[in-house]
């Protein structure tokens, strides 16, 4: 029982999922408690509040307060017209402290502003006069069903971009539940609107559109309290992090603080495609300044203004960071790096995937779902992986991770070592294709793919000299599959695999439209970022999307319904495998290698069930004992934004 005339502002306490503090403010009415919980079990929030009386905080208390307002003859008095000032705001001078007192019950006004449990006009009658909302809402009751059709007119009304996304950010603030519903429901329309490509857009201009602050922002100026930082966080269950420091977001370089719009995109998907509960989701920057120069100088920049800290200043701020996490949140915790340069992605991944849960979705989740398409794609064009050459443009963290994660899965079909099969792999960076001759001045995670050959400069040169099957760009720079490139690889195959992965779409190698019509209708395609259905010569194409998401969200509920404390390479294969499978044959006569995301929770759960599946396997899992039928499992822990029913006044 949670008192309002005797429990402490300091104490953060556990309201409706430790939620808010305590405080109050006057009400008159009734002075037996009153309860808000939810009728049926809940597997994201659980609780009570009860009000012993909901009155104002004694004048005790806040006498008591060493940096208030003092206490004076007026406190008696109303002020500005409107109710008495009881706390001191409006007569307090601009050189005296007030306190920031909240109310923490959910009810009336508050429950309204409480996005968590906010339902709108579908409160019902009883639950109206339950909680103090007779007033506060129009008299009209309306279904969440309804909500969800108004909504998304509502979305629908914009025709740029970057508003459906504010507009959706607005709901997402107002009505969690909401929210969720209506993303799961229309979720491939949404999709392209609270993530790739329209986040990019959102993370360039996040400074002009930022409202409210959504995440941890964790900066050089935290050094040494991080810990206390994340304890600032009001949930305390939390099971995924996804974490960035801005420096490479998606193809469009150093946003450095503004990153943010990356992981809190992110961790939306995990809840609505997933299922994980959106109270144990946490998005953090970490801002260690940028080295953009237009930022900087932007007086609307949210980040630190100044040059990027690196070496043993970033290495330590991070190392205080993952200590922090495991120590607040525990060994089971699943840390997603996001968006960070090549040069820190994979010494992180490297340097703590033996010690935390960590996975770093630029490096092995695009390489799980690109390999899931190739998998699928062998069933249009014949052969197994073994028998296909790969050229890649781009030879960063994506590139080298789907390089690895293929020569992985070949070597594992064939039992042929893992060095010989690499040979099969070939990699372009800015400099060429990358050879023996370079080794000496490569990066070293480029230089398993140096093999030998006479140096190459041009895209075209090295399709016509090393002739692959599949051609994949993760380059980052738009327009790079050129005619000429795409009309080489028509020559050589029957059925060309083009793989344009870089995003936004600004960023994509090429279009659909040009891979169809430069390959006479013959390429099988997909893409990072969404394209329209393409029409050539009579024929209708619909374009695959090599999408992250079909992988991560599954993923990290597969590890956190197993109990995984660690990520090994086989989980990243049996997700692959696991979407691969959910490709029909009815997607194959459309020429996808992809499954629509209309059935996108099943395949989550399905990808969830093989994950786990493979952590009891390898002895990773620590959930036990291992449920009998894990996709039945996956099913039933995941997150439904269905309203729940409020109990009645006691």
């Amino acid at each position: 029982m949670i008192s309002s005339s005797s429990c402490s502002f300091l104490s953060n306490s556990a309201v409706a999922g430790s939620r808010s503090i305590c405080g109050g403010a006057q009400r008159k009415g009734p002075s037996s408690p009153f309860r808000v919980v939810c009728l049926a079990p809940s597997n994201d929030r659980s609780g009570s509040v009860v009000l012993d009386s909901p009155a104002a905080v004694k004048k005790e208390q806040i006498r008591n307060e060493p940096t208030s307002v003092p206490d004076t003859a007026e406190e008696e008095q109303v002020s500005a017209g409107g109710p008495r000032d009881v706390y001191g705001e409006d007569r307090a001078t601009e050189d005296q402290f007030v306190t920031p007192w909240n109310v923490s019950v959910a009810s009336g006004y508050t429950l309204l502003r409480d996005p968590h449990f906010n339902k709108g006009l579908a409160f019902t009658e009883k639950e109206r006069d339950a909680h103090y909302l007779r007033g506060l809402l129009p008299p009209t009751v309306i279904s969440q069903e309804t909500q969800v059709k108004k909504m998304i007119q509502h979305v629908r009304q914009y025709q740029v971009p970057l508003q459906k996304y504010m507009a959706m950010m607005d709901l997402q603030e107002r009505n969690e539940r909401l929210f969720y519903k209506l993303l799961i429901e229309h979720v491939e329309e949404l999709l392209p609107v609270v993530y790739t490509p329209t986040v990019g857009e959102a993370c360039q201009k996040y400074g002009s559109i930022f409202m409210r602050p959504q995440g941890l922002y964790i900066s050089l100026k935290e050094k040494g309290r991080i810990l206390e930082v994340l304890r600032n966080w009001p949930e305390k269950n939390i099971q995924v992090i996804v974490v960035t420091d801005g420096e490479r977001i998606l193809g469009l370089g150093d946003l450095g603080c503004q990153g943010m719009g990356i992981p809190v995109g992110k961790l939306s998907l995990y809840t609505a495609l997933g299922g994980v509960r959106p109270s144990a989701c946490l998005p953090i920057t970490i801002d260690v300044g940028t080295n953009n120069e237009s930022l900087l100088n932007d007086e609307l920049y949210i980040g630190l203004k100044q040059r990027r800290a690196t070496g043993q200043e970033y290495a330590e701020l991070m190392h205080e960071f993952m200590t922090a996490v495991k120590q607040n949140y525990g060994e089971k915790v699943l840390i997603q790096f996001e968006d960070f340069a090549n040069h820190n992605a994979f010494d992180l991944l490297e340097k703590y995937r033996s010690t935390h849960l960590v996975f770093n979705d630029d490096i092995q989740g695009t390489a799980s779902v690109v390999l899931a398409g190739l998998v699928a794609a062998l069933k249009l064009v014949g052969g197994n992986l073994a028998d296909h050459r790969f050229l890649f443009l781009g030879a960063g963290e994506a590139g080298t991770g789907i390089a690895e994660l293929i020569a992985l899965e070949t070597s594992k079909q064939t039992n042929a070592p893992l060095e010989e099969v690499r040979k099969n792999i070939w990699l372009v960076d800015s400099k060429g294709l990358i050879v023996n001759s370079r080794k000496e001045s490569l990066q070293h995670f480029k230089k398993p793919w140096a093999h030998d050959h006479e140096p190459v400069h041009r895209l075209v040169d090295a399709v016509n000299k090393i002739k692959p099957t599949v051609l994949i760009g993760t380059s980052g720079q738009g327009r790079t599959f050129t005619k000429e490139v795409i009309e080489a690889m028509a020559s050589i195959n029957e059925k060309p695999i083009i793989l344009s992965l870089s995003n936004p779409t600004s960023q994509s190698e090429c279009t659909a439209e040009e891979a169809y019509k430069w390959s006479q209708g013959r390429a099988i395609f997909a893409s990072g970022s969404p394209f329209p259905p393409v029409e050539y010569e009579g024929k209708v194409f619909v374009p695959g999307q090599a999408n992250n998401a079909y992988i991560f969200p599954g993923f990290g509920l597969g590890l956190i319904m197993s109990g995984t404390i660690r990520v090994h390479d086989d989980l990243l294969l049996a997700a692959s495998e696991a979407l691969a499978a959910q490709v029909s044959e009815e997607n194959f006569e459309k020429g996808l290698i992809y499954p629509p995301f209309t059935n996108i929770r099943k395949i989550s759960a399905h990808i969830a069930a093989s994950v786990a599946a493979k952590a009891y396997e390898l002895g990773l899992a620590t959930r036990l004992p291992q449920p009998k039928d894990l996709v039945k499992f996956a099913e039933s822990c995941m997150y439904t934004p269905a309203y729940r029913s409020y109990r009645q006044q006691e």
